[in-house]
């Protein structure tokens, strides 16, 4: 473990998780996915994390807790998405940790405004995921039912959530960078997060183009950031190669530390690697003086995570 990570004073951040209850909570929330055991997912065969997987848990995977964290949607077939942030802001409490949380919510639905205010009234509540992720004529990587960017009542939605001061959090593959650009020019204020590193998912040399293509796109959006997160989504044995490094250089280059944030991905990650691992992989190929930035004050900025 990097111990400049661990020996920051503010403590450190984990932008992107998930904690989940499909043995004791599935047919309350919902879980489709988790409930569905040993179907495969875009990142791979789920079976041993299609579990409960409950804040205390999460809390424990480190030798050191992160004194904050961002938890994200886990499924976008949820029948209610609120259930799951009760869930969590319950599970948070209870453990008396700090939470952001982004929720589920259909942007072309016709009952946005009213899901949009019961997910409110829950205090971590911060903006939203619904993920966009699709590759036409590839069904076994696409995690989205149908082209949400091309949907004018989704982007409709998008400006429900800039008029509401909302984040999105945005996983779309390198490939659709040019129609999210585009779907994302009427809402210059909404603060976007690229989940997963923008999905590096085509290793080849033309796909590394494309990618660092899509980065540099999406990093001359402004109020923009991207999550140092997923990576073993896309190569399971990549903490132990450095397969990322060159990733994780042009983000920094594009990007900046200060639109730069660390991500565990956990329980998904734990199919690949331990959690300090992860923690330690990336924090290897970010400079000490971007430390603070990456792996704490990106996140509170971002999130609006107020931390006593």
């Amino acid at each position: 473990m990097s111990a400049s990570v661990f020996a920051l004073p503010s403590g450190y951040i984990d932008a992107h998780h998930h904690i989940w209850a499909p043995e004791t909570r599935g047919a309350e929330i919902g879980y489709g996915w988790l409930r569905d055991i040993g179907a495969a997912k875009p990142f791979g065969d789920p079976t041993p994390i299609q579990r409960d997987y409950l804040m205390a848990e999460f809390l424990d995977e480190a030798t050191t807790r992160p004194r904050a964290s961002v938890h994200v949607q886990t499924d976008g077939a949820l029948p209610d998405p609120v259930a799951e942030t009760a869930f969590v802001q319950a599970e948070a409490d209870a453990a008396g940790h700090a939470v952001a949380i982004i929720g589920l919510a259909d942007l072309s639905a016709p009952d946005l405004g009213d899901l949009l205010a019961r997910h409110g009234s829950y205090p971590g509540f911060r903006g939203v995921r619904q993920i966009v992720a699709r590759l036409e004529g590839n069904p076994g990587l696409s995690f989205a039912p149908r082209d949400f960017l091309a949907d004018a009542q989704w982007r409709e939605g998008l400006k429900r959530i800039e008029g509401l001061g909302l984040s999105f959090d945005l996983q779309l593959y390198p490939e659709q960078a040019g129609a999210a650009y585009e779907a994302l020019a009427a809402t210059p204020d909404l603060t976007v997060i690229i989940d997963h590193a923008l999905s590096p998912h085509d290793a080849s040399p033309a796909g590394f183009a494309r990618w660092k293509e899509a980065v540099a796109m999406m990093a001359a959006r402004p109020r923009t950031c991207l999550k140092l997160s997923g990576f073993g989504m896309f190569r399971p044995d990549w903490a132990e190669t450095g397969a990322f490094a060159p990733h994780i250089a042009h983000i920094l280059a594009e990007f900046g530390a200060a639109r730069v944030m660390w991500g565990s991905n956990y329980p998904v990650e734990k199919l690949a690697a331990r959690y300090e691992t992860c923690l330690k992989a990336v924090a290897d190929q970010v400079s000490d003086s971007d430390h603070e930035n990456v792996f704490y004050r990106s996140a509170t900025n971002t999130y609006s995570l107020t931390l006593t």
